[in-house]
């Protein structure tokens, strides 16, 4: 029961997703990060609550320590009871042992070595939908590139049809981010989602991407190819092949964290060059400086902006009492600019050094397995745009997604001129 002395801030709300609409409240987080670290924020859906954690150091032990916060209840701030998990749950809502299983399957094909043989063909895909952007001079800069580019690679790395990518960025955008009007007719905030509980994000598109899933699988186990589905739909881990909702979750956990995460984190990257135009000259001609300015924007960007867990016993941070089954929830868009760790946090230092952000996550078993082909295309990307655009700005302001969870960005209006 929570009582007077509960660390929290009056009429606190860093959640519902209008906010985000607009902008990322960095004025809350950063009160919250001076005045309540460790902060109860209450829920207004029937949900009971959870602890907010916004300094950096305290976001990354809860990301790590999986045995005191755990993920098999869920990582999002949705409750859900045992028949639900048991229909939704995937890879990064599964801890060691079990996690091990799952993510032995494609670990080796999400290595440095494994996404490099990627590259040229990545490389000529972005030149081409770039050439088509400046054949047009103005154009969305978000729906005429960075949300088609990733889905086509990853189509081939899933074993999709490129074809179908288009089809697959619309139901993943209806899915994750579920609670905006312009992607889905089912928003999860504004109308009943009871009927698909038993499907990710309480999604209607979840079940489209299920059933392409198994279809895809069923293929895959009579006609064996190189590439991902075969391998989720022919594995024989320790504990046996995976079950038929087993695949669906992790192809529908990688067809939707491998495009959302790397196609915002692009938008964003074009958002903070076109801001700075300064700093995307000294790109322009210095490139050997772009390694490290992609982690910049990444740590700018946190294109998940947060994730929760669930504390397997009472516990405490910073001396704030945490009781088991209580909620805990890391915000990576407050712990990435956190003043104690991040010399002038809102900056945009394309030569951060070191720069460890929590985008990705941290040390542990949940570290983002697509980290390597995520900067990749990143990098690709804003290299091909250096080379081939002269100049380029923004027409008129970007649109954001109406999500508390997914820093994305809807439409961006530009002009470019070709180099």
């Amino acid at each position: 029961m929570r009582t007077s002395k509960t660390p929290t801030i009056d009429g606190l709300d860093v959640i519902s997703h209008d906010i985000y609409k607009e902008a990322v409240p960095h004025d809350t987080f950063a009160m919250m990060r001076r005045d309540c670290p460790v902060c109860w924020h209450e829920e207004w859906d029937g949900n009971k609550g959870f602890w907010a954690i916004t300094k950096y150091g305290d976001a990354a032990r809860v990301m790590s320590d999986y045995k005191t916060f755990t993920s098999n209840y869920g990582v999002h701030l949705e409750e859900m009871n045992e028949e639900e998990l048991a229909h939704r749950r995937n890879m990064i809502e599964i801890d060691p042992p079990d996690h091990a299983r799952l993510r032995g399957i494609v670990n080796r094909d999400f290595t440095v070595r494994a996404v490099k043989k990627f590259e040229d063909d990545f490389r000529v895909l972005t030149a081409e939908v770039i050439e088509e952007c400046l054949d047009l001079g103005e154009f969305d800069l978000v729906n005429n590139l960075s949300r088609i580019i990733p889905m086509r690679l990853l189509c081939r790395i899933l074993g999709a049809p490129v074809a179908d990518a288009d089809k697959l960025v619309d139901w993943g955008d209806a899915m994750i981010v579920n609670s905006e009007p312009d992607f889905t007719e089912a928003p999860v905030d504004l109308v009943d989602t009871d009927p698909y509980r038993l499907y990710p994000f309480r999604s209607p598109y979840a079940k489209k991407v299920f059933d392409y899933a198994q279809g895809l699988a069923d293929e895959r186990r009579g006609c064996p190819m190189n590439d991902i589905m075969t391998k989720l739909a022919t594995a024989k881990p320790e504990g046996g092949a995976l079950s038929d909702f087993e695949t669906q979750n992790f192809f529908s956990l990688l067809m939707t964290a491998g495009n959302e995460t790397t196609r915002n984190s692009i938008s964003h990257a074009m958002i903070l060059l076109m801001e700075n135009p300064d700093k995307m000259e000294i790109l322009r001609r210095e490139p050997e400086r772009l390694p490290l300015a992609i982690e910049e924007v990444l740590r700018k960007a946190s294109p998940i902006m947060h994730f929760r867990r669930t504390a397997t016993m009472d516990t405490e941070i910073r001396g704030v009492p945490i009781a088991q089954g209580d909620k805990v929830v890391f915000f990576h868009i407050s712990a990435n600019h956190d003043e104690d760790q991040f010399e002038d946090p809102f900056g945009f230092n394309i030569g951060r050094t070191p720069n460890d952000h929590l985008s990705f996550g941290h040390q542990g078993p949940h570290f983002c397995l697509g980290t390597f082909l995520a900067k990749l295309e990143i990098r690709v990307v804003i290299e091909e745009m250096l080379k081939r655009v002269k100049h380029i700005d923004m027409t008129d302001e970007y649109s954001r997604v109406r999500s508390h969870f997914i820093n994305g960005i809807k439409r961006m209006p530009v002009r470019a001129e070709r180099a």
